[in-house]
């Protein structure tokens, strides 16, 4: 790997950041000069890769290693350093007393919300600390109500897998490879579940295990109410009986299968990041769900749809909780939280022009 001092002592600068830019007649020169000395190709360096535009000129990078050096900030000293970079503060003793319980790697995402760029870390004009810290406590709202949806939208496909698929397979369909699409996925979910039941306390398992002693998992009725939502999600993906897999769907109001199983694991994804209590309002998420033009129940027009932001997986709960329980209200308070932060940009959150007179989202009284 080539080292700093390789470059000093070719008298390169090196830029912001520890990279050192060399044009192609430098380099024919700097690799003369090292001839003796290991190099390492681009696409093998560290970082090995590289923004499209630098890829793409005649000039080549060459990044060195660093080493972490800074040292930890007392709350006070955090204070001061986002004063100079242009953050202000209404009350400077309570955003102390904030950083005793919130870290403030955890508030820096919501804080980037407010910067002029993410390399000098330079806030916008009149940018608060308080405003940022609203945020914050928005989205941690914003996730506990979308848990709460996600927990009885996760129970109901719970139950409709294991009535339908059982009563088609038996007991313990899950375990049999004839009905599975891929093997080695079968292979994956059948050792997730082995873990999962291994490590279960719930007293059905604990009882069943007491009792019996083949075959080695418990029913499927057991089994799958301690999986978690991400297995029941592949296996209904592995599952190679389409005809079933459509019934399923049609329990949601679905009209494929396909689209049952994107919005699984669309429900998963948003789950694991709630779980982690991750940044969640303007998440790009890295799966994006199937949206079908048109549903038998209150859809959307998903022309200006973007399928990747929070907007879209909203929708998908909103639908799906409208079916599992029609009479609730997860919908209203959706609104209603949006209501009391006006200062979100629903924009940054996918959501588009005129959602509200959607036809999911109108009252049903309008």
């Amino acid at each position: 790997m080539l080292k700093a001092r390789d470059l000093q002592a070719t008298k390169f600068k090196p830029q912001r950041g520890g990279s050192y830019q060399l044009s192609h007649q430098h380099f024919l020169s700097f690799c003369t000069c090292i001839i003796q000395k290991e190099v390492v190709p681009l696409q093998q360096q560290n970082p090995p890769r590289f923004p499209l535009e630098q890829r793409t000129r005649a000039d080549l990078r060459f990044y060195i290693p660093m080493e972490y050096n800074k040292e930890p900030l007392s709350h006070a000293q955090l204070i001061e350093l986002l004063k100079e970079r242009g953050l202000l503060f209404y009350n400077e003793e309570a955003a102390s007393s904030e950083f005793k319980m919130l870290s403030y790697f955890r508030l820096a995402n919501y804080l980037r919300t407010f910067e002029v760029d993410a390399d000098s870390h330079q806030f916008k004009d009149d940018s608060y600390f308080e405003d940022a810290l609203g945020l914050y406590y928005f989205d941690k709202d914003l996730r506990a109500l979308l848990f709460t949806a996600i927990q009885s939208i996760e129970i109901a496909i719970r139950s409709r897998m294991i009535d339908r698929i059982a009563l088609a397979h038996g007991a313990f369909w899950f375990a049999d490879e004839r009905l599975a699409t891929n093997r080695r996925l079968f292979a994956e979910n059948l050792e997730h579940m082995r873990k999962e039941v291994n490590r279960s306390k719930e007293d059905f398992i604990l009882d069943h295990k007491d009792k019996y002693d083949s075959p080695e998992f418990p029913p499927v009725w057991k089994t799958l109410e301690v999986v978690t939502f991400g297995t029941l999600s592949k296996l209904y993906n592995n599952l190679n009986d389409i005809p079933l897999k459509k019934k399923i769907a049609k329990d949601f109001k679905l009209p494929q299968h396909i689209y049952m199983e994107s919005w699984m694991k669309s429900v998963a994804v948003l789950r694991n990041h709630i779980a982690h209590h991750a940044r969640t309002w303007n998440r790009r998420f890295a799966f994006s769900p199937q949206i079908p033009h048109k549903l038998n129940n209150s859809w959307i027009e998903t022309g200006n749809t973007r399928p990747y932001k929070l907007y879209t997986f909203l929708c998908i709960l909103v639908y799906l909780e409208n079916v599992i329980h029609p009479e609730k209200d997860f919908k209203d308070k959706v609104k209603d939280l949006l209501k009391k932060n006006p200062q979100v940009k629903l924009r940054a959150m996918g959501f588009p022009r005129g959602w509200e007179e959607q036809p999911l989202w109108r009252d049903e009284a309008e």
